[in-house]
């Protein structure tokens, strides 16, 4: 392997941004090195990125008269209007349209941050940060958190005892029964959501970005074309499995309180 395997790592190195912490070990007592440092960095190049594209479209739709009439052109705005609507939809028909509306924010917020960070890999010299497990086991551990704290909210015990099938039966014995073996397995199933959500993103982007990076050595000029398109393939459909199924989390959490 090169010394330096993208742009960014090269440039963080030759200022001696890395060298500096040549000697950090991470909570598991091995030393940190470039690549440990580069998703984390590209991920908040990316969201400083998204900060500002959104204060421009902001700045574009503030004026509503204005904003009703469509753009002809693609544009940043339209770009945005149709993404967000593509994955709002999404949220909508999953979780309805009271809880789509309501929970949207996050789920588009997932959708974008995911979408450019496995974009960006297709360009020559940069690094998807989902390519890496710590920024997509971030992504999905706030998930986890997000659809636990909706479905406690939302249902208070009601969402524990859904867990536990608590209600299912008349009497106190068999409840308590069934909560027994019910209980552990569903709490292991929870827990286990955020590690396929970042372990399926990860997989998918590194591989793809692995097979881009071997053609484009291989023969730079128009065999790798084939596999990028591929790998447009590969971004649209990670980014709407994984905000589908936050949206499904979300709605299974936050649907309980029907039932109890």
């Amino acid at each position: 392997m090169p010394e330096h395997i993208s742009l960014l790592h090269y440039l963080l190195y030759r200022f001696d941004l890395l060298r500096l912490n040549a000697h950090a070990e991470s909570l598991q007592g091995h030393e940190l090195g470039y690549r440990d440092y580069e998703p984390l960095a590209m991920a908040l190049v990316l969201m400083l990125m998204l900060v500002y594209l959104a204060s421009e479209v902001r700045g574009i739709i503030k004026n509503t008269k204005e904003a009703v009439i469509p753009e002809e052109e693609l544009t940043l705005r339209t770009f945005f209007e149709v993404f967000f609507e593509t994955f709002y939809t999404i949220a909508k028909d999953v979780m309805g349209p009271k809880n789509g509306k309501r929970y949207f924010p996050l789920i588009g917020a997932c959708a974008i941050f995911i979408f450019t960070s496995n974009a960006i890999g297709l360009i020559p010299g940069m690094m998807p940060p989902t390519a890496n497990l710590n920024v997509t086991f971030g992504c999905a551990f706030l998930v986890f958190l997000a659809f636990n704290y909706f479905g406690l909210k939302e249902n208070g015990m009601g969402y524990v005892k859904h867990m536990a099938g608590w209600g299912m039966f008349p009497s106190l014995l068999p409840n308590l029964l069934l909560a027994l073996l019910m209980f552990p397995i569903e709490v292991i199933s929870t827990c286990v959501r955020p590690l396929t959500l970042a372990i399926r993103l990860m997989l998918n982007l590194a591989v793809d970005h692995l097979l881009v990076s071997i053609f484009m050595g291989l023969f730079a000029i128009a065999l790798p074309l084939p596999v990028m398109l591929l790998g447009i393939i590969v971004i649209v459909v990670q980014t709407m499995v994984f905000c589908l199924l936050s949206s499904i989390y979300i709605g299974l959490a936050t649907a309980h309180a029907e039932h109890h």
